[in-house]
């Protein structure tokens, strides 16, 4: 059997050997995509269960438990607003709500920032897994999105409350329903990015370092605590505009702020970009990660 380099060929060998081979199966190959999206679906249930299971037990080793889940968002917004509203107040750029915009910035980036700092950890994480158990590897990933989705069950609530009630007060209005069509084109963003992060994770494990690096770029690059193009906009230069306007997650930003805060719809461009980056890059990276299928169970 040693001679044996693929699925086929140990096949032909047990058939030459006199052997049955009819139910057996290749393990750590890559199968056709539509084979591998409908394997994918069998493991639905799986999926949604293991997403499940990780956020309830996330913070089960401290005391606070999940009361965590909203405590942290909070925390995090008045940390910055302390820093960035208060100690460097020149940092408002003239906006009016300081404190819902840096509110809405940081609690709505938190989830596309661990897109891009955890994703490339992904596979290694799930290397046990992934050597105990056949079912398409993309489930991993996918896995970790619905969790990110479901975590923020705890802090949107946060962020409208905060903005409710720290002056001057926001209060709902219709186009606060928007949230719902913003919220599911981050989230195909943040599974998109957590394939490509996954695959480059898993090729290259610098990419873990090289990320939390790039998160914290975007960060400050993309409007999340103060207002990226008043300051950019003193350079004159028109390769900076263009830069911010095909920025994602500021366009992101700014469509959950003019909804949010201003309780109007963004320009019709805001919503084309971002649905145009959420769609392309959840193509790509699904593709992406679908190539190295075969190669995940391998030690590194």
């Amino acid at each position: 059997m040693a001679e044996a380099r693929s699925a086929a060929q140990v096949v032909q060998n047990l058939e030459a050997r006199g052997f049955a081979t009819e139910g057996l199966s290749p393990v750590g190959v890559r199968p056709p995509l539509g084979q591998y999206l409908r394997e994918l679906w069998d493991r639905r249930h799986f999926i949604w269960v293991d997403s499940r299971h990780r956020l309830d037990t996330k913070n089960s080793r401290n005391r606070l438990g999940r009361i965590w889940l909203i405590l942290r968002p909070m925390l995090d917004a008045a940390l910055y607003f302390f820093v960035f509203g208060v100690l460097i107040s020149g940092a408002r750029g003239g906006i009016e709500n300081f404190a819902a915009y840096v509110v809405v910035g940081v609690l709505m980036f938190q989830s596309t920032m661990r897109s891009l700092s955890q994703g490339p950890g992904l596979i290694r994480g799930g290397s046990a897994m992934i050597r105990a158990f056949s079912f398409p590897r993309v489930a991993i990933p996918l896995a970790w999105a619905i969790r990110e989705a479901l975590q923020m069950r705890y802090t949107l609530p946060v962020t409208l409350l905060m903005i409710m009630v720290i002056p001057p007060n926001e209060m709902p209005g219709p186009a606060w329903l928007l949230v719902v069509p913003i919220f599911a084109l981050q989230m195909l963003l943040n599974l998109g990015i957590a394939l490509l992060m996954a695959r480059l994770g898993f090729v290259f494990p610098d990419t873990s370092q090289l990320m939390g690096v790039v998160a914290r770029f975007l960060m400050y690059g993309s409007g999340v605590i103060f207002p990226v193009e008043h300051y950019l906009g003193r350079f004159d230069n028109p390769w900076f505009d263009a830069a911010i306007e095909a920025n994602p997650i500021y366009q992101m930003l700014r469509l959950y702020r003019s909804a949010l805060i201003d309780n109007a719809v963004a320009p019709f461009h805001s919503w084309l970009i971002l649905a145009a980056w959420s769609v392309g890059i959840l193509v790509i990276g699904f593709f992406v990660f679908w190539r190295g299928e075969a190669s995940y169970g391998d030690a590194h």
